[in-house]
């Protein structure tokens, strides 16, 4: 007798365990207390109270269903936690999910709807998708609601142990054409480029046996991006600043790392600065190119066509302008007929190519690669062009020509726009790319550009125990790059009476010169007053003859600069 009661006691357990489970919904009338869980339709997510790593706090989240190990993908009161295991989650009477702590009947959080007045009709489902949804709003996963202005995103915890928002998040940025995001704290950290959409809306920067569906929605209530496939898989910004794309293997019953960024010095946002190009393959430094340049004097001067740049992702969308309604041909006619159209491409790649998105002025964050990437077209003049034609017919274009005339006319006198720069030194400084020609039509030579606070430190902040000498120029200093480059610094003095003409002739003459018998140029840096030329190092005094030379050797410069 009494084992038949233990077992229809054991039973009724177990039926109540299934009910429990069963429940995809919450609604006025249930409330989940600590150790029931919400389970998705097929059993895909599961939401409840857990604690996490080695904390006793409790708090509500969910995390994927039926996994041994458990991976949390969401916490609800991640910066409030109940202190002891008699927290509840209910409605209330506004319609909204509260938190409570059972005990003091204390609110530890709810959500925030405006917009509902009764709780009569408030449901809380758990999708497949991973969302827990109130009401009717099923769609969204990451976005922005016109209508509300809530912003759905992703953030970093602060520690293994601690959900509370860390340092990092990842949004969907609605203004121009959509794209993601990496920010630490408000400042971009890395931009994934746009949304561009393909056939059947699949993602081709995954690998071809990954089936990963991309839905983006641009109206004037909604800007958003859902993402679906039959595998199980997780994105996550960690603590450390790295946003990673994860798929779960059944039989392995682990997580494994699809991808992550950033992961090579290109994918840090504006890397190279404005109409710069980062190379491919460069993990450990940068390889920066500009999109060489002109500056229009008139509209029948603003260039002739345009240069196809393959392989890239598409510079910052953020202030595109965009027309779904044009194909790729009329989008180039609409973009040649403005002047200050400085580049265009598709927004979308199905075989018509349809949609227009089109930059103006500075070209921001692009970057190529070796084996993916959208088409940028960017204005040329015929001289471009028919170098492009021509280099095309060896090996891949790998620049293009883009109109930089607003960064010219608002930063002449910078100190970086004086040189054009094309190098893959570690420590150059990261500078606005420039046209690529002088005022007279000659091509400029082109030379590193370093940044002062980094000369500084490899010469000790210019300290006479590193001086190597000094004449009425200035004085020269030996100093030690953190590549334990050795380098001699020659610091022009204020009252040198060089001028920026002057200095810049001399720079440029000596990039020529790379004759044996003469010391190599290694770069320059101009910041305010301070003018330094940055040269190898070669002991035993065999810089004197370049570096101490005096006047004959200025006014050999200043000649030759005319010839």
């Amino acid at each position: 007798m009494n084992t038949r009661t233990v077992s229809l006691h054991i039973l009724f357990l177990f039926l109540l365990l299934h009910l429990i489970d069963s429940l995809r919904t919450l609604d006025p009338n249930n409330t989940m207390k600590d150790g029931d869980v919400l389970i998705s339709q097929a059993r895909k997510f599961a939401l409840g109270f857990f604690s996490p790593g080695n904390s006793s706090l409790r708090y509500v989240g969910i995390w994927y269903y039926g996994q041994l190990e458990r991976t949390v993908v969401w916490v609800a009161n991640r910066e409030n936690p109940v202190n002891h295991t008699s927290g509840v989650l209910a409605f209330d009477h506004y319609g909204n999910l509260v938190i409570r702590d059972n005990i003091g009947n204390l609110p530890i959080w709810s959500t925030n709807i405006s917009s509902l007045t009764s709780n009569n009709s408030a449901t809380a489902q758990l999708l497949d998708s991973g969302n827990l949804v109130l009401i009717h709003d099923l769609s969204r996963e990451l976005g922005l609601d016109r209508r509300t202005s809530l912003n759905w995103f992703l953030t970093s915890w602060k520690s293994e142990d601690d959900p509370a928002p860390g340092s990092y998040s990842y949004r969907l940025e609605p203004t121009g054409y959509p794209q993601g995001f990496l920010y630490k704290g408000r400042a971009p950290y890395w931009r994934g480029g746009p949304m561009i959409e393909y056939p059947h809306g699949v993602d081709r920067a995954m690998p071809h046996d990954f089936n990963y569906i991309i839905t983006v929605v641009r109206n004037a209530t909604e800007v958003s991006t859902s993402y679906s496939t039959s595998t199980i898989s997780r994105l996550v910004v960690q603590e450390s600043g790295s946003f990673k794309h994860f798929i779960w293997h059944d039989e392995e019953q682990q997580w494994s790392e699809l991808r992550h960024f950033p992961k090579e010095q290109c994918d840090y946002y504006r890397n190279c600065g404005p109409n710069g190009n980062c190379g491919a393959n460069t993990a450990d430094q940068l390889d920066c190119t500009c999109l060489p340049g002109f500056e229009p004097t008139s509209p029948a001067e603003c260039g002739e066509g345009f240069v196809k740049v393959q392989g890239v992702k598409l510079p910052d969308t953020s202030t595109v302008h965009v027309d779904m309604s044009l194909s790729l041909k009329e989008c180039e006619q609409e973009c040649l007929r403005d002047c200050n159209c400085t580049a265009y491409s598709s927004a979308n790649k199905s075989m018509e190519e349809y949609g227009c998105l089109k930059w103006f002025g500075d070209l921001v964050d692009t970057r190529e690669f070796s084996d993916l990437g959208e088409d940028l077209y960017a204005r040329g003049d015929a001289t471009d062009l028919a170098r492009h034609r021509k280099s095309s017919l060896v090996k891949k274009a790998m620049v293009a020509t883009v109109s930089v005339s607003a960064v010219r006319k608002r930063d002449r006198n910078a100190r970086n726009h004086l040189f054009s720069v094309t190098t893959s030194s570690a420590y150059v400084d990261k500078i606005p790319c420039q046209k690529d020609l002088d005022s007279e039509g000659r091509r400029k030579t082109d030379i590193p550009v370093f940044d002062f606070g980094t000369v500084a430190a490899a010469t000790c902040n210019f300290s006479s125990a590193n001086e190597l000498g000094h004449g009425g120029f200035g004085s020269v200093y030996k100093g030690v790059m953190n590549d334990k480059t050795e380098i001699a610094v020659k610091r022009l003095s204020k009252y040198s009476g060089q001028g920026n003409e002057e200095f810049k002739n001399e720079v440029r003459l000596i990039a020529k010169l790379q004759h044996r018998n003469l010391v190599k140029i290694l770069g320059c840096c101009i910041e305010e007053d301070e003018k330094l030329i940055i040269y190898e190092y070669l002991p035993n005094k065999s810089l004197d003859s370049l570096l101490f030379v005096g006047t004959w050797h200025r006014s050999m410069l200043c000649k030759a600069s005319f010839l």
